[in-house]
């Protein structure tokens, strides 16, 4: 399945749980796995913490420290620090789903995260 984020900022994380877990619940999944996919170069996913907004924002903080927006850059088109940070959030994240719930721990949300918007973005969801 394809869902559509739209992103309001250069650099944001957007929490996407509850939008894989409907979808674990259309599906009416008990068991498996289910991968989500970002198809994009300058974005990506991660898990991490969901119940302390400052996680985010210490994160973002802490990429932007090591790879800020110019530094020398080669690629022209100025958006390098954007393909680093997708690069080490990684492209994926597969999550358990045990009775028909995501298997996460407490305090575990799932991120898309945007570092080249604000855009129209795109995530597929593959139950298996």
């Amino acid at each position: 399945m394809e869902y559509r984020i739209k992103t309001t900022k250069a650099q944001e994380f957007i929490d996407i749980t509850n939008i894989i877990q409907e979808e674990v619940r259309k599906n009416k999944t008990d068991n498996g796995i289910v991968v989500v996919f970002v198809p994009h170069t300058t974005a990506g996913i991660t898990i991490n913490e969901n119940a302390d907004p400052d996680v985010i924002f210490d994160i973002l903080s802490g990429l932007n420290k090591v790879f800020p927006e110019h530094n020398g850059y080669r690629h022209a088109e100025g958006n390098s620090h954007a393909h680093i940070k997708a690069s080490l959030m990684g492209s994926s994240v597969t999550v358990i789903i045990e009775n028909g719930e995501l298997k996460l721990g407490t305090w575990q949300g799932v991120y898309f995260c945007e570092f080249d918007g604000p855009r129209t973005r795109k995530i597929d969801i593959k139950i298996i």
